[in-house]
């Protein structure tokens, strides 16, 4: 009798972070994913302006499909069935920077684990400005 039981195991494929083995095949979730992820948790946590590097051009350039954006405010590291994750971001001027980060780290966890399975080990926050949000729209 053959065990199709879920084996979770880490990849030699570059980018991989989960694969899961059932009897229909096996399933990948890549790196990418997990920092999709990330960006759209993040940007929903109210005081949170945009991740860091993102200007408005790279804004342009991530809403057509650019992917390199996001690879310099996120950063995502896996072990397993655990992945740990940096984000940086920049934050509005006036709030209460402990609670936002704190509501970051939340939010993202709970989006990781809703829709990969997987468990989150670290979620560092890293604030790298502040800024007023209408700085962007006044320009």
């Amino acid at each position: 009798m053959k065990d199709f039981r879920k084996k979770t195991q880490t990849s030699k494929m570059p980018g991989t972070i989960k694969e899961d083995g059932t009897e229909l095949g096996v399933i990948r979730i890549h790196e990418n994913v997990i920092a999709s992820i990330v960006r759209k948790a993040t940007l929903s946590v109210n005081g949170v302006i945009r991740l860091a590097g993102s200007t408005l051009v790279d804004n342009i350039a991530e809403i057509i499909g650019s992917k390199k954006i996001g690879d310099r405010a996120i950063g995502v590291d896996i072990n397993g069935d655990c992945v740990s994750i940096d984000v940086k971001v920049i934050l509005a001027y006036g709030t209460h920077v402990p609670t936002i980060a704190a509501n970051i780290q939340s939010a993202v966890m709970q989006e990781i684990e809703k829709m990969t399975g997987m468990g989150v080990t670290c979620i560092n926050v890293i604030i790298q400005e502040l800024d007023d949000e209408n700085i962007e729209g006044d320009n």
